[in-house]
């Protein structure tokens, strides 16, 4: 089997895809490429047996056949040839060899037959929505994902969907992220957890445009085809906690604060607080903001003033700096508006101005403030 590829456009969709392999696998030819070469097309797919992302790009070829190619050094050689027609020559051993303009490589590749089936899609359930709102999406949940494998539900985003729109949350029981789009529409009221690797993936291979993107998903599997890219991973097996008991409906007390000042105020004092906890005290009273840090231990203290907005009785209340500061970052506001009540209370967070079409709500747990 042979076929030419531009060196540059191979390497550019390997990287898309190469994420999924993990570097210290049971099994050797997950460390592999699969190549599928039909009718001027190549088919490059990688695996790590959960998930699965498929490449697909035009190449100049006679005929058609499969091998495995080591990932990693196919990776490395290609990131250092300039852009030039490669030529693949495979023989029937699956030994590959490369030639470029003045070069020869040779590497030994695997037997395409045993590399791992994908999933098939039977019985699914699809959605179209665009590539920058499922990138949006994944932006803007992610972050609040748990890693505590102990509790498998909470290290994904659950997706609900219904004939209105789509909501995704993401929680790890400190904070909470809520991200709602309108402009979608989904056949019916359903749900699903996909795990946080292959979301993670697949917001770095997708263009953040207006191109439309297919969802489908089964009682296992979700399916995600945009262009030339293809995913699919095993969704999480788990129930999600029921989120909307811990969302407060009753903050009386509003705070707005310029997000990049505020953010900026967090870094700073944060560097003086406690490395275990992070903890950061607001002080609010009038139109005063302040913030104190301290880490008794060594002695350090950390205290900024900055203006504020703000209705409801003078308040101190301490959180995570850490968590304050991911949290902000989702949101695309000059100004949020935290809702607070009490220091034991889950405060909440929302950009000023939203879209009509989009909706993102925060919740983060307090600290105990160290008296």
């Amino acid at each position: 089997m042979k076929f030419i590829v531009s060196s540059s456009t191979l390497l550019k969709q390997l990287q898309h895809i190469a994420g999924v392999i993990n570097a210290n696998t049971v099994l050797p030819i997950l460390e592999d490429f699969l190549f599928e070469v039909e009718k001027n097309k190549l088919t490059v797919v990688a695996t790590d047996l959960e998930t699965v992302m498929r490449v697909q790009l035009d190449i100049e070829a006679k005929d058609s056949g499969k091998v495995c190619i080591p990932a990693k050094i196919l990776l490395d050689s290609l990131k250092n040839i300039p852009e030039q027609p490669l030529t693949f020559n495979i023989d029937k051993n699956f030994g590959v060899e490369l030639t470029s303009d003045n070069g020869k490589y040779k590497v030994m590749g695997e037997n395409p037959d045993n590399f791992p089936k994908e999933p098939t899609a039977d019985d699914t359930t699809s959605f179209t929505l665009t590539a920058s709102a499922l990138v949006t999406a994944i932006n803007k949940t992610l972050f609040a994902t748990s890693n505590d494998d102990l509790r498998p539900a909470m290290t994904g985003v659950f997706f609900e969907l219904s004939k209105k729109g789509m909501q995704c949350v993401a929680t790890d029981a400190h904070r909470l992220v809520r991200y709602m789009r309108k402009d979608v529409t989904c056949p019916k009221s359903d749900s699903f957890i996909a795990p946080r690797k292959p979301l993670s993936l697949l917001k770095a291979a997708i263009p953040d445009t207006d191109e439309t993107i297919t969802i489908s998903y089964n009682s296992n599997h979700l399916f995600v085809k945009q262009g030339t890219t293809q995913m699919s991973c095993r969704l999480i097996d788990a129930r999600f906690p029921d989120y909307k008991v811990v969302i407060p409906t009753d903050n009386p007390y509003r705070l707005t604060v310029a997000k990049s000042d505020f953010q900026s105020a967090l870094r700073r004092v944060s560097v003086f607080s406690n490395k275990s906890t992070n903890q950061v005290a607001l002080n609010i009273s009038g139109s005063e903001l302040q913030l104190a840090a301290q880490d008794v231990d060594f002695s350090f203290e950390g205290n900024e003033r900055m203006k504020c907005q703000y209705n409801g009785e003078d308040l101190m209340i301490a959180f995570n700096a850490k968590f304050l500061i991911e949290m902000l970052n989702a949101a695309d506001s000059d100004e949020i508006n935290m809702e607070l009540s009490t220091p034991t209370k889950a405060g909440l967070i929302k950009p000023s101005g939203q879209d009509e079409n989009e909706e993102l709500l925060m919740l983060v747990m307090p600290l105990m403030l160290n008296q």
